[in-house]
């Protein structure tokens, strides 16, 4: 395997140094741009692996300049990750809109900025050998609510349950919404159990201590609970935010434990959610046909769009699709301008009895009209992640 050649575009010779010293260590090959706009013409000329972009550079930002790099890329996309000044979710969404696909705040760790540069390359890497190791293991789908209500959880515990139970797969359901996680009262589970706080805090996570801290649930799932209070969840987002490497660690290692892992998120958009996004295979957006709910899912479509994530990763669920709310799929399809991928029933009644004695439909009612079409909606999604894989596995060339 060639040594990944990796371009650093800033005017700050201090940081020039420190990263090139840094990567020469690791056994990277090193080019150098001292401004924004010889950065841009080396992003063609050299043809890195990986460019290293400072954003604030006096002539010709690491924005922009980022930007025109993307618009005049032909098919192969080179990751960038921006080094930036300041840390805010403002500055993080500008970074990912202008297309850089990762975002690390001066003074940086270097082992967090190496740890970062390794997840890239290795996502984005084009020799078989570790193109198919990074595609090994289990997959991540995230159910991503357009709005409260919609009920995001009761489909991602139930769809969780039906991979393990009809199609017995080995799978984790996570719940991600670090304020006001509801798996508790869902599954019947008290506060004595460990949380996503324990996994995302331990340094040294693996296979063997995970196991420690996850849920075995009589349904057949293991559960990792979001944290027991708020002030527990801002724990996780500092956590998340000081070392992003240690969420992405956490994933890494239920990607290797189990066939899927199964995240139910809060509706909020902001650093914790959108490595949830960055991490996950796919992303179910769940809604309803109401207007309100209509106008959010536009919303949100258009900032994931924004953010460069490819369509056919996210995907629509509408939840209570059968109910009476005067607007039909149709419509509702004409309103996004974009169809809707799956449909769920409207079941209420078996939906609040579930809620309400701890029991969740595919253990209680398995077999009643929601049940079904959450099976057959577990299916699918089994149907899709298989597709999906074939798509990426490298083509092997025999030549006579």
């Amino acid at each position: 395997m060639a040594t990944p050649k990796i371009l650093i575009v800033d005017d700050d010779l201090n940081i020039q140094r420190i990263l090139v010293f840094a990567l020469k260590q690791e056994g990277y090959e090193t080019v150098l741009a001292s401004d924004g706009e010889t950065g841009v013409q080396m992003a063609l000329s050299e043809k890195p692996d990986l460019i290293l972009m400072g954003a604030a550079m006096s002539r010709l930002d690491g924005y922009t300049a980022t930007a025109q790099i993307r618009s005049n890329e032909q098919g192969t996309r080179v990751p960038i990750i921006l080094v930036s000044e300041e840390a805010s979710v403002q500055q993080r969404v500008r970074a990912l809109r202008a297309g850089a696909d990762d975002e690390i705040v001066k003074p940086f760790n270097r082992l967090e900025l190496l740890a970062r540069i390794k997840a890239l390359l290795a996502r984005n890497a084009t020799d078989p050998v570790l193109a198919a190791d990074v595609d090994a293991g289990g997959k991540i789908i995230a159910f991503y609510p357009a709005k409260g209500g919609v009920g995001t959880t009761t489909i991602a515990i139930n769809t969780a349950i039906a991979l393990a139970r009809v199609l017995q797969k080995r799978v984790l359901v996570m719940d991600a919404n670090l304020q006001f996680g509801d798996f508790r009262v869902f599954l019947d589970l008290g506060l004595d159990n460990a949380s996503i706080v324990n996994a995302i805090s331990e340094p040294d996570l693996d296979g063997d201590l995970l196991r420690t801290m996850v849920v075995h649930h009589e349904t057949g799932v293991d559960v990792l609970l979001a944290p027991p209070n708020p002030a527990a969840g801002d724990i996780v987002v500092e956590r998340a935010h000081a070392a992003p490497d240690s969420l992405t660690n956490l994933l890494k290692e239920t990607r290797r434990a189990y066939d899927y892992t199964v995240i139910d998120m809060s509706k909020a958009i902001d650093d914790f959610n959108l490595q949830l996004f960055d991490e996950a295979d796919l992303i179910f957006v769940v809604m309803t046909a109401d207007l309100s709910c209509l106008k959010n899912v536009r919303l949100v479509l258009e900032t994931l769009d924004s953010l460069g994530y490819q369509r056919n990763k996210v995907e629509l669920v509408l939840n209570r699709a059968n109910a009476n709310t005067g607007i039909n799929l149709a419509n509702a399809e004409e309103a996004l301008g974009r169809s809707v991928e799956f449909q769920i029933l409207n079941d209420h009644r078996t939906a609040m009895g579930a809620l309400n004695s701890g029991a969740p439909i595919m253990s209680g009612r398995p077999e009643s009209p929601l049940g079904k079409s959450l099976s057959a909606f577990a299916r699918e999604i089994e149907k899709e992640t298989i597709a999906a894989a074939q798509r990426r596995k490298p083509r092997v060339v025999t030549r006579g």
